[in-house]
């Protein structure tokens, strides 16, 4: 009899559950000792985070990394009428208050001689030293220098041919150029950025560097500004192929300065070097609004 009546209290304390256990031991026992209490709020909130890492994982949006590869400019820019006027006074300036150099000497010596020959009032002495020599003056030097720079003929800044021709990467030299890829998005042919899908494994940067080194008919080298992305942008798929599983896609962007190319790129290779002022040329409204925000203008 005194069994059962031991047994009772254990199968009621068995019939409970875990959060009523755990308010039942936090008022007594624990309450007592000092230590924090347990709450039953936060027991549910554990719980609920445990169950909600799975959906998580089942995320209806595809990650996808791309890279911002720029080449920046070769030249220097032409100057606009205000840096032209600036640049005048600077020189104007510097010009003022510089003192004489050797070759300004030289200039003055020479017409101080050629003066006092023409007078009649000069050291015979200094003279009767160069009596058997060519004295070559300043002016001379002059003029050779003029020859020598009007025989030389600089590269061209502008090549009407190359300029227009937007899959060359020697167009536009004193402008940065930003690479766009012709790639199949959703059965459409597009031009972005060089693009990847992101693999189970491989960080995002990772994945941008896949992007770069698998476009076709190109060696580019590039360096890499970040570890992490500088831009998202988000777009839903069309309706026709939207599934419960897949949404859209999640685009991460990567910027990326052009270092080295190792060979020179195919003719009929499906990716161009644009300006930025040529971008909204090719890529759709909601995609350069992104795009526009992390690309140099130098």
């Amino acid at each position: 009899m005194s069994q059962k009546k031991m047994a009772a209290p254990c199968r009621r304390m068995a019939s409970r559950s875990l959060v009523q256990f755990i308010s039942c031991f936090s008022r007594t026992a624990v309450g007592n000792t000092g230590f924090r209490p347990f709450s039953c709020s936060s027991v549910r909130r554990a719980t609920l985070e445990t169950k909600s890492v799975p959906e998580r994982a089942r995320s209806p949006w595809s990650l996808t990394a791309a890279v911002c590869l720029q080449r920046l400019p070769v030249i220097t820019a032409d100057y606009t009428p205000m840096e032209q006027l600036f640049r005048d006074m600077i020189q104007q300036v510097e010009l003022e208050k510089s003192l004489l150099s050797e070759h300004e000497l030289r200039l003055l010596q020479d017409a101080e001689r050629l003066s006092r020959k023409q007078a009649g009032d000069y050291d015979s002495d200094e003279e009767d030293n160069h009596k058997d020599q060519d004295i070559l003056l300043a002016q001379d030097l002059e003029d050779m220098w003029e020859q020598k720079l009007k025989d030389f003929q600089p590269a061209p800044r502008v090549i009407d041919d190359v300029d227009k021709d937007l899959t060359s990467l020697e167009r536009c030299l004193a402008n940065s150029l930003t690479l766009l890829a012709e790639q199949q998005v959703a059965g459409e042919k597009l031009w972005l950025l060089p693009q990847a899908q992101w693999q189970e494994g491989e960080t995002l940067r990772q994945t941008a560097e896949r992007a770069l080194a698998s476009l076709p008919a190109a060696d580019f080298k590039a360096t890499f500004l970040s570890n992490a992305p500088c831009g998202v942008y988000k777009y839903k798929l069309p309706k026709a192929v939207r599934t419960e599983s897949l949404v859209g896609t999640k685009v991460f962007f990567f910027k990326a300065i052009l270092s080295d190319r190792a060979h020179p790129a195919a003719p009929n290779a499906s990716f161009l070097w644009l300006k930025k002022s040529e971008l909204q040329s090719f890529l759709k409204p909601a995609y350069m609004m992104k795009v526009e925000r992390i690309v140099l203008q130098l």
